[in-house]
């Protein structure tokens, strides 16, 4: 469902599309790609020339290799247009610090240490956050729900919906419900 229609008038002045595709690599591993882009409607003007309108103002990217453990064994970043010039795109090979991370175990902490701040981009290192969904989203059908080891499915008590107390894991994942807390 959409949102509402503002009640207000108003124009478009910005556009930031990211995005994150996941492919099964022949080798055995995947690749997690992200890809940021901020376009403006109208001349833009920076220290570096006008940015006319459509043209991007960031065009970036990074790939994450991961094992099916989710441990980062390549990464590589690259930024196809950026707000200063030969500046912004120097970093990209600061990314390489990932290489040895693992996406489930403290990864966005981890990564804000390395490459947060003046240690990388701004908009890299944001994009940075969602790499770990999108691997699991990548992996979904991949992979069994039911653990071997018969613990919960990984997914049971990350959100709202998925609470071991609430009506959607009774109704879908009912061996993994549990009565709320004073229920009788």
């Amino acid at each position: 469902m959409p949102l509402p229609v503002s009640d207000v008038e108003r124009e478009l002045t910005h556009t930031r599309r990211v995005r994150f595709e996941g492919y099964k690599r022949a080798d055995g591993l995947w690749d997690i790609e992200g890809h940021l882009t901020d376009v403006k409607n109208h001349d833009y003007d920076l220290k570096s020339g006008v940015r006319r309108a459509g043209q991007p103002v960031h065009d970036m990217w990074i790939r994450l290799t991961i094992d099916t453990h989710m441990n980062i064994v390549d990464a590589v970043a690259a930024s196809d247009a950026v707000p200063y010039p030969e500046g912004c795109e120097t970093i990209a090979p600061a990314y390489r610090q990932l290489v040895g991370l693992n996406l489930k175990q403290g990864f966005r902490s981890q990564a804000r240490e390395l490459v947060g701040k003046t240690r990388g981009c701004t908009h890299l290192t944001e994009m940075l956050g969602y790499f770990p969904t999108a691997a699991i989203q990548a992996f979904a059908g991949e992979r069994r729900e039911e653990r071997p080891d018969g613990r919960k499915p990984f997914q049971i008590d990350q959100c709202h919906a998925l609470e071991s107390s609430s009506a959607t894991v009774r109704r879908w994942y009912p061996k993994w419900y549990r009565k709320p807390d004073g229920a009788a």
